[in-house]
């Protein structure tokens, strides 16, 4: 577990759900499974909110409490997106929307 979390602080969570892929690829594929297309729930989860599916599959089988983990889970996808947003008006030259 020590290698996943150097690859999720130094290289995001997109490496880090690829690391613990390969760590524990039956627990990845049983979060998975509920789902009608779960190559593409999969694929969307990783582009548009990579916090969301890491913790998701993490925490799979969700009980009580772990909702609130899922929930911390699309606040960092949020606070990335606006973060995003608010470093591209620093940039010079940007005219913006």
């Amino acid at each position: 577990m020590c290698c996943f979390f150097a690859a999720l602080l130094f290289f995001g969570p997109r490496l880090g759900f690829l690391v613990y892929w390969l760590l524990a690829p039956v627990r990845v594929t049983a979060a998975f499974a509920q789902f009608n297309l779960p190559w593409l729930v999969g694929i969307l989860g990783l582009i548009f909110a990579p916090w969301t599916v890491l913790m998701f599959v993490l925490i799979f089988p969700l009980n009580g409490f772990d909702w609130i983990w899922l929930g911390l889970g699309v606040g960092a996808d949020i606070a990335s997106y606006i973060g995003g947003y608010h470093n591209r008006q620093q940039v010079p030259g940007y005219t913006g929307p």
